[in-house]
């Protein structure tokens, strides 16, 4: 079976998200300055639709996914990761920090929640531990497979929802708004420059594969879990 494919038209006849492309052609075929594009995930699609450019070309992605760059001297570095079984399902974070204070893992997970919300969670939790050791750290980067995570903080979609009430671009609430808002408020808490850069996920990247390890270790261990409470959210 072919995987479902989200197309978002930013602009068009009809802007908005289509899930076939007879569907979305009927909107940009003909219609001069049309842009559109086409996505794995609705999340991605509602990325787009918020801020849609092409300033960075596949291959750069490629070479930056394959070649991420090095941590600056003094910079404390977050690699988190989050996935759920079925997504809806059993969820978990990894996290790795290394820096001033050493290298540090965390993990940890839910009976029933989704991928973005794990992503976001593998975020979270590696900032907030970061920010109690920051030592002589002059910046921190978080390093994450998720463009949802990245995009939304860097392209300043999230703080665009937070601006409109949590609402996105179409009106619609902006999802895992608990998160998102601690996550913000704990960026804005930071005295030092806080970046997110985004790795192409099991590609080989040593800490990425440590955080999906991790979060591996805690889904598929059958463990009891706690329930995410601001999920659906």
């Amino acid at each position: 079976m072919a995987k479902k494919k989200y197309y978002a038209v930013a602009r068009g006849k009809v802007p908005g998200i289509y899930t076939s492309w007879p569907e979305t052609q009927a909107q940009v075929s003909g219609f001069q300055g049309a842009i559109y594009k086409g996505f794995a995930s609705r999340e991605e699609a509602e990325c787009f639709m918020e801020n849609p450019v092409y300033a960075v070309t596949k291959k750069t992605v490629r070479k930056e996914a394959a070649e991420p760059s090095p941590l600056p001297e003094g910079c404390l570095g977050i690699f988190s990761d989050g996935g759920a079984l079925g997504n809806p399902g059993v969820g978990a974070y990894g996290v790795v920090i290394t820096g001033c204070a050493g290298r540090k893992e965390f993990k940890g997970g839910f009976a029933r929640t989704t991928n973005n919300r794990m992503e976001l969670m593998g975020a979270l939790v590696g900032l907030k531990e970061a920010k109690k050791n920051l030592g002589n750290s002059t910046s921190v980067r978080v390093t994450t497979d998720s463009s949802y995570v990245v995009q939304g903080v860097e392209k300043g979609w999230a703080r665009n929802w937070r601006r409109r009430g949590w609402l996105k671009a179409d009106g619609n609430p902006a999802l895992n708004r608990d998160l998102w808002e601690q996550l913000l408020d704990l960026l804005d808490g930071f005295s030092i420059p806080v970046r997110f850069q985004w790795v192409k996920g099991h590609a080989g990247h040593p800490e990425n594969e440590r955080c999906d390890a991790l979060v591996n270790e805690v889904t598929r261990k059958g463990d009891p879990l706690p329930e995410d409470r601001g999920f659906p959210g």
